[in-house]
């Protein structure tokens, strides 16, 4: 058996490619199917709770920098500042997270998490540990540590300079 014969036999153990052909062999492909199976299992574990991926992370964020204003907030999210205005806006709607002045400037609003919130995020982060635990779960912590640093290579914001 030549090495050709044996990548074969490896394939065809490895079970088919799914239907989807050749973009199987894609890196974008791979990482979209396996964000979809995270975010599924983020939603079935956060169900409960109502709150999104951007909630959470805007609120734990916000708990971690009391005071942050919404711009420093979407830079730091490398989210748009429109976007993050309308996650800001929900939060507080639900008691959440309050708009303050900021001490020295009036014009200038920050942001602080309400004690609702902080109860929210405390459930938000036992359900996060659960999660980390599903996902982290499939992977020793040797390549735990080395797919952290492979993503943080494709989200830095160098990525796209």
């Amino acid at each position: 058996m030549d090495k050709n014969d044996v990548a074969e036999t490896i394939d065809a153990e490895a079970g088919d490619d799914g239907g989807v052909g050749a973009i199987a062999d894609l890196v974008g492909f791979n990482i979209r199917l396996a964000y979809g199976a995270v975010y599924r299992h983020f939603m079935e574990t956060f169900a409960h709770l109502e709150l999104t991926q951007k909630q959470v992370s805007v609120m734990w964020l916000v708990s971690d920098h009391p005071g942050i204003g919404q711009s420093e907030l979407a830079r730091r999210l490398q989210m748009d500042r429109a976007t993050v205005m309308a996650i800001v806006n929900r939060l507080q709607a639900r008691g959440y997270l309050v708009r303050e002045a900021h001490g020295c400037d009036a014009r200038r609003r920050v942001l602080v998490l309400a004690p609702a919130g902080s109860a929210a995020l405390v459930e938000a982060r036992a359900a996060i540990a659960d999660h980390e635990r599903w996902l982290t779960s499939r992977f020793s912590k040797r390549e735990v540590k080395q797919l952290m640093a492979l993503l943080a290579r494709i989200h830095s914001q160098d990525a796209f300079k």
